[in-house]
């Protein structure tokens, strides 16, 4: 029976053009299939901060930073806490992810264009032990570009292949059922979607116009995860997290819903650690929604007070950037969704960004001039619009009133006034001396020693009731979705596994359908940064495998 393509790859996003690419260098025949229109390609990295997991480079050791690739391993461990039967797969795409970031990934990313922002960020920083979860050193380079420019020379590679005659670009097609016609999966089908013009990430139509059923000698499956799915995101979700959010934002658009997670498990793929799963606690409603649900997440500096929401401050070491999932674990007990950060205008001026690439215009824009412009006083552009106009924010000049806010926007006034001024009190007490026994003023003292942070990170300390550092600010925080860890079981070939462990016949996967590599590269958490990695990683495998397969 006659093929129509060498390979078909399911899902046009990092992953998928990653994969693509590398099937245009062997000379294959590339059908990509995604069911959004054109302007989506790309998918959820487009709308990134461009953040990646780097080891040992060039940008860290101009800022005194050493890293090492025995450090980095260290720490990923910690923080992965692999210790299951299935984490065969997922600790080896581990192993090599580490030894990727460690060696040849900044090169061969450089070479095709990429270029880094020279300040490395400190995320994940935990706040345990040596062994325990979280970045020892800063890792997290951000691409010059944001998402898109990292997107960019994939993107470009795939067009190239368009050109030569290699990829048929197919949007507007959902796919629906992967089948046999002899030995192996072959045939991929479903319906076509009328044409859409709607802008990226906004809900596309999904009126039915045909049916389509295309054969291709392999397959490879790299359709994202289920964030924008919330039952599915409830039905997964850990017991050790608790009860899931009555109420959560989307950190993604709706039609990321995991639906190919089903369809290739009904054709023979395994899936492991379901409940392994990455959302956000720092969440704000978008002002200027996307997507239904549109949340944006805060990436704040460690001075914040960060508050229940009750108003009791968190425990140790749960403060901004050190362990979202602890957080997260420890909010879900509290009894309600959301919590709150307390802070002043001189903190938000310095420590405020938010996450994605249309929330930093400067990055994404490559405007040296704009970024050297975050040093003016003021909040940043994006985060003065959240202010004005955001749900979450409340602005007072007086403690009194902003408790009084805080009451009024949740449901029930749960913010004792006497009580949060207790907490702020003693906070500041801490900021008087050179000494403290507040574990958070020792860490935002030991963020300022790192040059990247007190360059352009953290604000130095100072009492928040200072008249001179107001006004005061309160945000409140949600959970917001994002990102699915657990996936379809992959070897290092990134070919997907049956239930017996077996290859099941011309089916690959990667990115976040395959946790990354492996159905759960990342083990329980996350050292950020890996995330837009492991869609290049276990693309660039995928297609590299793919293309040696086929004949």
């Amino acid at each position: 029976m006659a093929y129509d393509a060498d390979v078909i790859v399911i899902g046009a996003g990092l992953a998928g053009l990653a994969a693509t690419a590398e099937l245009v260098d062997a000379g294959r025949k590339v059908i990509l299939l995604d069911q959004e229109p054109e302007q989506s390609l790309g998918g959820q990295a487009h709308w990134s901060f461009g953040g990646l997991f780097l080891v040992n480079s060039p940008e860290q050791r101009r800022l005194r930073i050493r890293d090492s690739h025995e450090l980095a391993w260290q720490d990923w461990l910690g923080t992965a806490g692999f210790d299951r039967p299935e984490d065969h797969w997922p600790r080896k795409w581990a192993e090599a992810y580490v030894d990727f970031a460690a060696g040849e990934k900044r090169s061969w990313l450089h070479r095709q264009g990429v270029r880094f922002f020279p300040v490395v960020g400190w995320a994940e920083r935990g706040g345990y032990d040596a062994t325990g979860h979280g970045n020892s050193v800063p890792r997290f380079h951000i691409t010059w570009g944001t998402g898109p420019g990292l997107v960019a020379p994939f993107e470009r590679r795939v067009r190239a292949g368009v050109a030569r005659g290699l990829v048929d670009l197919r949007f507007r097609h959902r796919v629906n059922g992967l089948s046999r016609s002899a030995g192996s999966v072959d045939t991929v089908s479903g319906e076509i979607l009328e044409p859409d013009d709607m802008e990226r990430g906004r809900p596309s139509s999904r009126e039915v116009t045909g049916a389509f059923e295309l054969r291709a000698q392999a397959v490879i499956v790299t359709s994202g995860g289920i964030g924008g799915n919330h039952d599915l995101v409830r039905a997964n979700w850990p017991e050790r997290l608790g009860k899931p959010p009555e109420r959560m934002l989307s950190g993604v658009p709706a039609h990321v819903d995991g639906k190919m997670l089903g369809i290739t498990e009904a054709a023979g793929g395994r899936i492991i650690n379901r409940d392994r799963m990455w959302h956000y606690t720092e969440g704000i409603d978008n002002w200027n929604p996307i997507w239904p649900k549109h949340g944006i997440r805060i990436l704040s500096g460690p001075s914040p007070l960060w508050l229940d929401a009750r108003g009791k401050r968190l425990p140790v070491p749960l403060f901004p950037g050190f362990d979202t999932l602890g957080t997260l674990e420890h909010i879900m007990k509290t009894g309600h969704d959301h919590t709150w950060f307390v802070l002043t205008q001189k903190i938000i001026e310095k420590e405020f960004t938010l996450s994605g690439s249309e929330q930093n215009p400067d990055l994404t824009g490559k405007s040296i001039r704009d970024v050297l412009g975050r040093a003016r006083a003021g909040a940043p552009g994006p985060v003065q619009a959240f202010m004005d106009r955001g749900a979450d924010f409340i602005v007072e000049r007086s403690l009194t009133d902003l408790a009084r806010r805080m009451n009024e926007l949740t449901k029930e006034p749960l913010i004792d006034e006497a009580a949060l001024r207790r907490e702020i009190v003693a906070r500041d007490r801490e900021i008087a001396n050179s000494f403290t026994k507040d574990l958070q003023v020792t860490a935002m003292r030991g963020a300022r020693k790192y040059v990247g942070d007190r360059l352009i990170r953290t604000a130095a300390p100072h009492r928040l009731l200072d008249p001179k550092a107001g006004p005061l600010i309160a945000v409140r925080l949600n959970i917001l979705t994002r990102k699915t860890l657990g996936g379809l079981e992959t070897d290092l070939s990134s070919r997907v596994l049956a239930e017996g462990g077996e290859p099941l016949p011309g089916v690959y996967a990667a990115g976040e359908v395959a946790g990354f590599g492996g159905g759960g590269v990342h083990g329980y958490r996350s050292l950020e940064g890996t995330f837009l990695g492991g869609c290049l990683f276990s693309g660039r495998t995928a297609g590299r495998a793919a293309a040696k397969a086929v004949s």
